[in-house]
């Protein structure tokens, strides 16, 4: 099946990355704009059945993010700091200046969440709706770790050690360690992904490189990414470091982050706007595992805004 018929696929050059991507055909002004992102350990791929149902009505964008898919994977600096949230969320901002894209909705899922989440609150003027999928804000999660949230995602704590351990350990037999994760956080296996996509993550993910910059993506955010949401809460009684715009969260009532945290109370407390929230009978990946409510859910939500 070609998913993406009706999508271009295109490839930009932004700062310190090469970003290919998904793109509705025509022209972004014919249609409002909602920028996908996808999470760990997939690619944009994640979002085919929702695109099919989203197309008719929204300009879609569905980039790789910087490290996965068939973007850009460059080694990490000392301070991982090219695989911050906010390098991620620039690359974005710069794709969609690419596209001549002022403004747009914005919704993420798993580690695309933290960097919509990042690109809200540093580009407030560009998001004019926000959707975050099943997780609650990094530093929040964090602060809270416990040993039922540590052994629930131990590979928080394992993708943050000092490389090349976690790269070899995973490269010696990355479709045992891909299958794991697709098939957990209260997903129950693999059913909910059809096989060509789970090929196509399978292609992507046991790539050296690949692995490599998710490691990056993780070790930015159990360090240069809590010192940018640390220094953003200090900022938020003078008014700024809060999400401006309207914000849906949505989380599986399978899942862990529904368990052991509080996710629509932790959003409200990092939005200055209204939050809206619900929980999917799904585990983590709900796009996948519920396609039509998911798309429903975000048509929706964006709709009225223009």
């Amino acid at each position: 099946m070609n998913w993406f018929e009706h999508f271009e696929t295109r490839y930009f050059d932004v700062s310190g990355a090469h970003i290919h991507a998904r793109v509705s055909r025509g022209l972004p002004g014919n249609r409002p704009t909602l920028l996908l992102l996808h999470g760990f350990p997939q690619s944009h791929v994640m979002w085919h059945r929702v695109a099919q149902l989203l197309d008719k009505d929204f300009f879609l964008v569905m980039p790789d993010l910087r490290g996965y898919g068939d973007s850009s994977k460059a080694p990490g600096l000392v301070d991982h700091s090219n695989y911050s949230k906010r390098a991620m969320a620039q690359d974005m901002v710069e794709v969609m200046d690419a596209l001549g894209v002022a403004q747009f909705s914005l919704c993420g899922h798993d580690r695309g969440g933290r960097v919509a989440h990042r690109l809200a609150v540093d580009h407030p003027t560009r998001v004019q709706g926000l959707c975050v999928i099943d997780i609650a804000p990094t530093l929040d999660m964090y602060e809270a770790t416990d040993m039922e949230f540590a052994r629930a995602y131990y590979h928080w704590f394992h993708l943050i050690q000092p490389q090349p351990l976690p790269e070899n350990m995973l490269g010696g037999n990355p479709l045992a360690y891909l299958h794991a994760k697709l098939g957990g956080w209260g997903s129950g296996g693999l059913a909910h992904i059809e096989p060509s996509a789970l090929a196509e993550y399978e292609r992507c993910f046991c790539q050296p490189e690949t692995i490599h910059a998710m490691c990056e993506d993780y070790r930015a955010s159990a360090g240069i990414d809590l010192a940018h949401d640390r220094a953003s809460r200090a900022t938020q009684p003078q008014g700024g470091g809060k999400i401006a715009c309207d914000t849906l969260v949505l989380w599986g009532a399978r899942g862990v982050v529904q368990r052991l945290f509080k996710p629509l109370e932790l959003w409200q407390a990092q939005c200055a706007g209204r939050v809206t929230g619900l929980a999917m009978p799904a585990g983590h990946f709900i796009p996948e595992e519920m396609f039509v409510e998911t798309a429903a859910a975000l048509a929706t939500f964006f709709k009225p805004r223009f």
